[in-house]
Order: C-alpha cells, then structure tokens, then sequence
C-alpha cells in the first residue's frame, strides 16, 4: 500500500472513483493486524485506489474527518466519503465493503 499526503487523497476523493484510505499509528497494535489485513484486501482488490497514512502526520484529516480512534478506513466513492470503518473485522468484510461499485 502506498503512503499518501493529504493532498493525493484529495485527488483521490476529487477523482470521483472509489477510494480508501486507511489511517493507522505505527504503536497501534490493532493497527499492525489491521494493515495485514488492508494488504490482503489490496491484493484482492487491485483496481481500487487504496492508501494509507501514519495519521501523526495527516493530522488535518484527522480534524477534517472528525476521526475517533486508529485504525481507521475512509471510504469515498462519488466525491464524497460513504465510509468511516473503525471496526475492521475481517478481510471478507472489508473485501466485501470495498468491491461495491469498482469500475
């Protein structure tokens, strides 16, 4: 997965096409299982826009989002953001909230 700036999620959200960014603390434990998850998703995946942010340094997202917690998954799809998944489960249901409407 690679690592974005504020400014390419933007484009992403501004693309229109469906996008994930997912945002994580490298001391977060939950967050170290959560991106071995979000990589096995990434490869199911491979026509989805996906990156992801230390939220350390994103932290305009972070007001911006209103986020609560890491890990966290912004999904957009139309130019807006549909998602904010806190609770990511399993890699069946992020792969099955994330292959909705890919082109």
């Amino acid at each position: 997965m690679e690592e974005w700036s504020k400014e390419q999620w933007i484009a992403a959200v501004q693309s229109g096409k469906k996008a994930a960014f997912y945002l994580y603390t490298p001391m977060c434990g939950t967050c170290a299982v959560a991106s071995k998850m979000m990589m096995i998703v990434e490869q199911l995946l491979p026509k989805l826009q996906i990156g992801k942010a230390n939220l350390n340094f994103v932290e305009e997202i972070a007001l911006d989002y209103e986020i609560e917690s890491v890990p966290c998954l912004l999904v957009c799809d139309g130019g807006k953001v549909t998602e904010k998944v806190y609770a990511f489960q399993s890699v069946p249901f992020l792969y099955e909230l994330l292959k909705k409407s890919i082109d």
